[in-house]
């Protein structure tokens, strides 16, 4: 799939955030971001250590699931700077029955209200734009931090169980939408 080279769409703006779509530009931030410790720690390593596997993770990722599915993770930019500070969205996974919700920050970003933002605009988009009865979000038990954005924007812990992606136990996040 030939990756997008001009400047993402974009599906929706905050108070302080643009959410938009992935493009071949985004390749270096993607490097970087998948990369973080954090990342690794909790989602797991992606195998991208070079601009052409994080050209490859995003043709592979957002730009195909926003052919499939109409939605994908967005990339997450300040709109006064236009800087990338993260990733959030939607995304379809065939192990599970719905939606779920992702959203990963650089480091640097954290702790600014971010990702409560972003995801609060990606819940808003499940539902209006993309009507979508129920989001799942799964996360790593011990991620308190996303665990915390995820119950600010209204989702219940439903419980913890062993993803079979990964192997991995995790907690599982439900919010209904309709």
């Amino acid at each position: 799939m030939a990756l997008p080279t001009a400047p993402g769409r974009i599906v929706r703006e905050t108070t302080r955030l643009r959410l938009r779509e992935f493009t071949e530009q985004d390749a270096a931030f993607i490097l970087e971001l998948v990369n973080e410790p954090a990342w690794l720690r909790f989602i797991g390593d992606r195998n991208v250590h070079s601009l052409e596997d994080a050209r490859g993770y995003i043709a592979r990722g957002p730009v195909a699931s926003y052919a499939k599915h109409g939605f994908g993770l967005w990339a997450v930019d300040l709109r006064a700077s236009g800087e990338s500070l993260g990733m959030c969205g939607l995304i379809h996974r065939d192990s599970l029955p719905h939606a779920d919700l992702g959203f990963a920050f650089l480091a640097r970003h954290r702790g600014h209200g971010y990702a409560r933002e972003a995801a609060a605009a990606a819940v808003a988009l499940a539902r209006e734009a993309f009507h979508l009865p129920r989001l799942l979000a799964i996360t790593d038990p011990d991620n308190t931090a996303s665990r915390a954005v995820l119950e600010h924007v209204g989702f219940a812990f439903e419980r913890e169980f062993t993803w079979s992606e990964t192997g991995k136990q995790q907690a599982l996040y439900t919010k209904d939408l309709a």
